[in-house]
């Protein structure tokens, strides 16, 4: 059992703290907005799929279709923030993907859908993999996994926010005669081009080019922070021996990815589909369904942010991904068989605080593990295998949904892979050298 981690410094608690409020918040919006606009397509479901005569496969399909692009973008995505710095990348991805984002109000029929998803999963690829290899550069171990915390805590900010304003675009009787499902698409859309003017004015492309950090602060991040410094050719740790592609190689950080594939098919099964399970359950109205639907999201939010603070407080990080996520499979199934009425949706919510606290202290896992010049290279390759969770587990769900009438077997489907989740950890806690150490 890992031990408690030391205390932070005062130089490094004052740098963890103007990070988070300079950089991380700000970043923690593209991902809120990236959300928004990858999974909104759950709710223009509760009318879209009417209008265009789409069966559950075909929108299981087209809502995990996006992933394809998506794992395709990953490493050229990454490439390009290599190559020409934080600024300009983070613009020209969140222009693109707002244009593609706004252009799924023009759809027509199941194939244009699956276009414009994958155009989505494009021009979005590489965020989650770049923001991360950006923080990296500025996160001080022991604000490790806070600092990761706060962007991932907005996919479930974004839910909590989406859900209920898309339940009421749906509900809208606009005066444009524009099909509520289309005007949701382009309102919710538009974020994303103010986004893109900010990331161009705003971002500082490393710690040497932050005029809020001081000289010592920054001497500090390149001495301390693992990938804020650039390490030695020859040495073992940089890209030029080939260590950018020993994360391929490492059995750790293929169980890594492995959880990261459980951990996504999990948020992803229940963000697709959650709108539609409560809607059928119950027969509310499209704003009544986004406020239910937004409940155990906020929970998830609030249960991320102290499993987060818990493990960078005690030092453990597996069993903080291992244990809620077999609780909130467990609960999702018992969610299902309950049924309407309070108890059911009390293990609802708590389930999902369960199945989405587990991603903070997760990241905390291959960042600290894998050598600066493999950690580009490992951050792609565990998010390429996570996006494959979501071009599988949303479709086969859909497919499970329409040969069964019933949303059991996808509900069964979530409980077995948030057990697998459960049992990659422990297989990933007895390979990793710092706890075998530790014992």
């Amino acid at each position: 059992m890992t031990g408690p981690a030391p205390e932070a410094s005062e130089i490094e608690a004052r740098i963890g703290s103007k990070v988070i409020l300079r950089l991380v918040v700000p970043c923690a919006l593209y991902i809120l907005v990236g959300a928004i606009d990858r999974t909104n397509v759950g709710f223009a479901a509760l009318e879209m799929n009417r209008a265009l005569g789409l069966s559950s496969t075909q929108y299981g399909f087209g809502a995990g279709v996006l992933f394809i692009g998506y794992m395709l973008a990953k490493y050229p995505s990454v490439l390009l923030y290599e190559a020409v710095g934080m600024r300009r990348w983070l613009a020209a991805i969140t222009l693109a993907w707002g244009i593609a984002s706004a252009s799924m109000a023009l759809v027509g029929n199941e194939w244009q859908l699956y276009a414009l998803r994958v155009l989505i999963g494009l021009a979005e690829g590489g965020l989650s993999s770049g923001l991360m290899l950006y923080l990296s550069h500025w996160a001080p171990e022991r604000y490790r996994a806070s600092i990761l915390a706060v962007p991932i805590v907005s996919i479930s900010v974004a839910q909590v926010i989406g859900a209920p304003v898309s339940g009421l675009l749906l509900d809208w009787q606009n005066p444009l005669g524009v099909e509520p499902w289309r005007l949701m698409f382009v309102i919710e859309a538009l974020p994303a081009f103010a986004l893109a003017l900010f990331a161009a004015l705003y971002f500082p492309d490393s710690p040497a080019r932050a005029p809020w950090l001081n000289g010592e602060e920054r001497r500090w991040l390149g001495a301390n922070v693992k990938g804020a410094r650039k390490e030695p050719a020859g040495n073992g740790n940089g890209a030029g021996d080939g260590a950018r592609w020993a994360a391929l190689t490492s059995p750790l950080g293929w169980v890594c990815a492995g959880i990261w594939y459980c951990i996504l098919a999990s948020n992803y099964g229940i963000m697709f589909w959650l709108p539609q399970v409560v809607k059928g359950m119950a027969g509310l109205t499209s704003t009544e369904t986004g406020v239910i639907v937004a409940l155990p999201w906020a929970a998830s939010g609030i249960g991320l942010l102290l499993n987060a603070r818990h493990s960078d407080r005690t030092g453990e990080r597996y069993l903080h991904v291992a244990l809620p996520a077999l609780a909130g499979g467990v609960l999702l199934l018992t969610a299902y068989l309950l049924g309407p009425g309070l108890p059911g949706l009390a293990a609802l919510v708590i389930g999902g605080a369960c199945t989405g606290c587990t991603v903070a202290a997760f990241w905390a896992i291959p960042t600290r593990l894998l050598k600066p010049g493999s950690l580009a290279m490992g951050i792609v390759m565990i998010n390429m295998i996570g996006s494959l969770a979501g071009a599988t587990v949303p479709p086969l769900m859909g497919l499970l949904k329409q040969q069964s009438g019933s949303f059991l077997p996808p509900t069964l489907l979530l409980f077995a892979v948030a057990a697998t989740c459960a049992a990659l950890c422990l297989v990933a806690r007895r390979l990793d050298p710092h706890e075998a150490a530790a014992r």
